[in-house]
């Protein structure tokens, strides 16, 4: 390259990582894969270190992300730097010579500078751009282990990682019914739960704080890193885990640390060596990015190379459909590999893939595949122009210059997957392993089309065994499950069907009053549905379409087919059978009127909530009452019990 087409190359990259940057921080969008933004970044520091030509906006120079609107900014009393890295474990051993140092983990959310002034904590301050930070004193009084007190009466600043563990992460998502509310991972999260404006949200998701660095300890004189840390411990604060370590025994304790990684519940990205030595560590200096005391070890990324097969159009119930890259299986860290999610169209393009193209493929941070490059870049992929779910047609959407492909249809059947997985839940047909994003997998292969496909999956054992997050034991678990889930019971399956307006405890009463018989449930007519308690003209009305719709009746005549419905009924007792009771008024021995009408149900009754010619007693403790219902059974001359006189029958009188 020529000196100008160096100076442009430099642009574009300043440019291209700036932007990933800003959608990475400020965002939570990854617009590039991680080991892009690496390449990309040590293909820039080459280049501006061979032509001297370096922005002022440079990558290399600015530390972090710029701060955000709304959140005020504060500028930092001790500039918050960034740690310069190395993937090379012989290069880190160099780096330390013969000095000692402490290794830890690079914990992955947020670096945080608290301050403290007589004992309590008067700021918190994001790094921002190591100049710059976000004042969010307020979020970080609410973070679950940051203490509010400390036993120290001199000012004090600590700085750490803000994070959100995996395990609370993962319940945090858990509770988000929209497969695309929830988060993409702990790090994003984090980040914008402790710059909230709000720090109720803040206190919400169990944001806690690891203490890496003292930068400030007035009354406290100490040049070992050790002691700080064990003396920030002594303060209340929970320190990011460390050992002591040299050129002899470093590489051992990495080896340690990368066994860990499977089981440590915080997010980390690396390990941290910082020289023990403080004292010394002052004489080196920094530089305008990096301290020259530390320096960040990053896991290198297993590699291999196999060829692209296919492009498979992942659904979501909004109607993205997300690029998944197929491919020839691959080992990686010790697992076989064949998929991997390009995440948008812009990566797809900047990458050029192509069926039979050869591409790389690695596990970002040891856990996510991904593919890093593409050898051959033949470009050929066609993006689809109609849904591979449901052959609408598709569209492709700009957010912000982040291209993603979306089905226009609105009757697309990947976004109506809350009826399946409602189908499939606890209290319906319960078919465990199957969460949404694992009924759209299944969606998007064809494996599920109706309720009925749902207990024939054997049909698709190959393409569900290849399907990320399944495999050969998820497979089998999820048939066994299908098995044990067609043994059902008539109130399950009614709930399951999503009837409009039947929940768990109607589908029980109606169920009651059919008594579990499968073919009166479904063949009630408005009326009857009417004298059932808790059911009103307009549930009734919807209940009865919903069995008289031609689609519905073919799918149920299906799935019978396949159920093995006990239909068996025993009232506990037959003191009051075949007779039919309203219940009316306050009670004095139950909390709610559903206790009485479980013990009728329990001895052969029937509960209904209107008074027609079919009641035998009306039971209200308000017999003279000039109310509607004590009118209408007056009028029908029917019987007026109180609640005494129908424990009596049910013999439960004291």
């Amino acid at each position: 390259m020529t000196l100008e087409e160096k100076r442009n190359r430099i642009d574009w990259l300043s440019d291209k990582l700036n932007e990933a940057s800003r959608a990475y921080y400020a965002d939570g969008i990854e617009i590039i894969t991680n080991f892009e933004y690496d390449e990309m970044y040590d293909e820039l520091l080459a280049l501006e270190d061979e032509t001297g030509y370096i922005r002022e906006d440079s990558p290399s120079i600015n530390v972090g992300y710029e701060t955000a609107a709304g959140l005020p900014k504060i500028v930092h009393e001790i500039k918050m730097l960034s740690l310069n890295k190395t993937k090379d474990r012989d290069e880190l051993r160099e780096w330390l010579g013969d000095q000692t140092g402490l290794l830890s983990w690079k914990l992955d959310g947020l670096t945080v500078g608290l301050t403290y002034e007589n004992g309590r904590l008067v700021q918190g301050v994001t790094r921002g751009n190591g100049v710059e930070g976000e004042l969010i004193t307020a979020n970080t009084l609410v973070c679950e282990n940051i203490p509010k007190t400390i036993p120290h009466k001199g000012r004090v600043i600590v700085r750490g990682e803000a994070v959100i563990r995996y395990s609370d992460f993962e319940k945090i998502n858990e509770a988000i019914d929209d497969t695309d509310a929830k988060y993409k991972n702990p790090r994003n999260l984090c980040s914008g739960s402790i710059r909230q404006l709000d720090p109720a949200v803040t206190a919400e998701r169990h944001v806690r704080f690891y203490a890496f660095t003292l930068t400030l300890s007035e009354g406290v004189d100490m040049n070992s890193r050790r002691d700080k840390m064990e003396w920030m411990r002594t303060q209340g604060f929970d320190v990011v885990d460390y050992v002591m370590v040299d050129r002899n025994n470093l590489l051992d304790e990495i080896d340690k640390y990368e066994a860990a990684i499977p089981d440590f519940d915080i997010p980390s990205d690396g390990l941290v060596l910082t020289l023990e030595d403080s004292g010394y560590a002052k004489t080196l200096g920094e530089t305008a990015k990096y301290p020259k005391d530390s320096i960040a070890f990053k896991w290198r990324d297993q590699n291999a190379e196999t060829v692209l097969r296919e492009i498979e159009w992942s659904p979501s119930r909004t109607g993205l459909l997300n690029p998944v890259a197929i491919f020839d299986p691959v080992e990686l860290e010790g697992t076989t590999v064949s998929r991997a999610s390009v995440h948008n169209i812009n990566i797809m393009e900047d990458l050029a893939l192509g069926i039979g193209d050869t591409v790389r493929v690695y596990k970002a941070n040891m856990i996510i595949p991904q593919l890093s490059d593409n050898l051959t870049r033949s470009g050929n992929i066609e993006i689809p122009e109609v849904c591979p779910v449901c052959g609408g047609p598709t569209r492709i959407r700009d957010d912000e210059g982040t291209k993603t492909l979306i089905c226009t249809n609105p009757d697309c059947l990947a976004k109506h997957v809350k009826s399946f997985e409602h189908f499939v839940s606890r209290d319906a047909l319960n078919i465990e392993g199957l969460s949404e994003s694992g009924l759209l997998k299944l969606i998007g292969t064809g494996a599920i089309r109706r309720f009925p496909d749902l207990f024939r999956l054997e049909n698709h054992r190959d393409e569900i065994v290849s399907l990320e997050g399944f495999g050969e034991k998820s497979y089998d678990n999820l048939v066994a499950s299908a098995e044990r889930a067609s043994h059902t019971t008539p109130a399950r399956l009614l709930y399951g069907l999503g009837v409009p307006g039947i929940g768990v405890a109607t589908s029980g009463v109606i169920a009651r009053a059919c008594r579990n018989n499968w073919n009166e449930i479904q063949n009630l007519d408005e009326d009857a549905l009417k004298d059932i308690d808790g059911v009103g003209a307009v549930m009734a009305s919807d209940y009865t379409a919903f069995f008289a719709d031609e689609d519905n009746k073919a799918m149920i005549s299906e799935l019978l087919t396949m159920l093995d419905i006990d239909e068996s009924y025993e009232a506990a007792g037959t003191r009051v059978e075949g007779k039919t009771f309203v219940i009316t008024g306050s009670l004095e021995h139950y909390s709610n009127r559903k206790e009485l009408q479980a013990e009728i149900i329990a001895e052969g009754g029937k509960t209904t909530g209107t008074v027609s010619e079919k009641t035998d007693y009306l039971i209200t403790n308000n017999p003279g009452s000039g109310s509607a219902k004590n009118r209408a059974a007056r009028e029908l001359g029917i019987e007026i019990i109180t609640e005494d006189q129908v424990r009596e029958m049910l013999g439960l009188a004291e």
